[in-house]
């Protein structure tokens, strides 16, 4: 039986986190009203002429030096022409044959199992080119009958096409990759990133080819996919939609196809049988200009720590374990919290513990979002400094956390309020832990006859009786002695 390979490219379209659109002085801002964030500049009407916003530049060369791009000093606009309804001027402003950002790279992190351990690989997946050009409209088409509505609020909101190498070979390869390019652009503070929102788009261009095979096979381009997952889902479906044409001796045609969640297959949208002609020439409102090597030099010292170097500080520096480091790296927003809490002269681990476990535990339970977390970093500190210096037990502190979220009160003044302070008195432990060596003269007989780990279940009586509040090391050492 043929075997395949798949060849997959990704085209990425982010949205720039700017507060104006890329040639006019609109607001980008999502969930406005209809068509109240535009002005003739945006609209296309006659007599308007575009301003390049210089944010969108020194962004867009940020994102491109992180993926390692060969950056332009000469830069010129292209008008792309095109008619659909959400585009008003009938033609786009985007760079054709000069694109802001050249050839790159990302390197991806594959995880596989080799004689059942896991095995991490890295994987170098080249970027063709990233460029500039403006968004168009949205059309709705909910709730409108013989017709459809359109909103121009997006248009002209900036946007960077990243466009991958045609260098991935598996669903799971794509998602590494769009995570990795996901992460990077968070740290640079470049979009929202936000796929929902559709700050953050994906299209996928999917070919198969018989294993040993160079030549390319015919592609289809996805398109409508909501999330990482779903464009994982979609490549998968295409793959083997494909493989089972071609061993059935039919022929793939090049066309676009839509992701339809509900049904987890895809549908075609449109042929592609010929290129579409856009009919490219120079954007003849804005003249070419130069970025200069000294430029393009201070926008990289201005680079921000990235996901890669992060992890590794967190690694060698401050010893959290790869797996730790590398799922709070994942998030900026939790890498952040945590570098926060640490600085409160905070132990990595305990910090790092409490802050993927514990907190995001608590938030999901309440369907919190992370970034609507009311502890802050250095209030979970200060719960955190009451563990280390015994005035409460890590199990006390388990509860604390809960009433921390839901009262918006500090750990202080909750452990305060509840009584709740660790008992440390050894004398009043001492008195108990006789108690409860009396009351289970089974379980000290185990312990005499060499089974120590039964004392496990006498120091959890123990806690028992004090309401969690003693301390568990000072408990263990008592019963211990008192066994002896």
């Amino acid at each position: 039986m043929t075997q395949f390979e798949p060849v997959i490219g990704l085209e990425v379209h982010v949205q720039l986190k700017t507060k104006s659109k890329i040639f006019c002085a609109c607001s980008t801002s999502f969930g406005s009203e209809p068509n109240s964030n535009t002005c003739p500049v945006c609209l296309g009407l006659p007599g308007s002429l575009p301003v390049l916003n210089r944010e969108v530049m020194n962004i867009a060369i940020k994102v491109g030096l992180a993926l390692n791009c060969k950056i332009a000093n000469k830069i010129k606009f292209d008008r792309k022409n095109y008619f659909y309804p959400d585009l008003p001027k009938a033609y786009q402003i985007s760079q054709y044959d000069m694109p802001v950002c050249g050839k790159g790279h990302l390197t991806i992190e594959l995880k596989t199992k080799k004689d059942g351990k896991d095995v991490t690989s890295e994987k170098k997946i080249g970027v063709t080119r990233a460029h500039l050009e403006e968004d168009a409209g949205k059309l709705i088409h909910e709730g409108v009958k013989d017709g459809s509505w359109v909103d121009y609020n997006r248009g002209g909101v900036p946007l960077l096409e990243i466009v991958s190498e045609p260098d991935i070979r598996s669903p799971e390869e794509a998602y590494e990759y769009l995570h990795s390019l996901k992460s990077i652009l968070q740290y640079l503070d470049a979009s929202e990133c936000n796929m929902e929102e559709g700050s953050l788009r994906c299209d996928a261009n999917v070919s198969i080819r018989p294993v040993g095979q160079e030549k390319f096979g015919t592609r289809t381009e996805i398109k409508n996919m909501n999330s990482f997952k779903a464009v994982q889902k979609a490549i998968q479906y295409e793959i083997e939609r494909q493989s089972r044409a071609v061993l059935a001796g039919e022929r793939i045609v090049q066309e676009t196809r839509l992701w339809n969640e509900a049904k987890g297959e895809t549908a075609t949208m449109r042929s592609k049988e010929e290129a579409h002609d856009y009919r490219y020439f120079p954007e003849p409102d804005l003249v070419p200009f130069t970025v200069t090597d000294e430029e393009i030099e201070k926008v990289r010292r201005e680079l921000p720590e990235l996901p890669e170097e992060r992890m590794q500080r967190y690694k060698n520096e401050i010893g959290l374990s790869e797996y730790i480091a590398a799922t709070l790296v994942a998030d900026k927003l939790l890498a952040d919290y945590f570098e926060n809490v640490v600085k409160e002269d905070i132990d990595p681990k305990l910090a790092s513990s409490w802050t993927l476990t514990e907190v995001t535990g608590c938030l999901h339970a309440r369907y919190i979002p992370f970034e609507k977390n009311p502890v802050s970093a250095k209030e979970l500190a200060g719960l955190l400094k009451l563990i280390e210096n015994n005035t409460i037990s890590g199990k006390i502190a388990k509860d604390v956390l809960p009433a921390m979220i839901d009262e918006k009160k500090s750990a202080e003044v909750i452990v305060k309020e509840k009584n709740l302070v660790q008992v440390t008195d050894t004398k009043a432990i001492e008195e108990i832990a006789k108690r409860v060596i009396s009351a289970n003269p089974k379980v000290v007989e185990q312990f005499k006859g060499g089974k120590t780990q039964s004392i496990g279940f006498l120091v959890g009586q123990l806690m028992k009786e004090t309401g969690g509040k003693a301390n568990p090391k000072i408990a263990n050492e008592i019963l211990t002695k008192l066994l002896s």
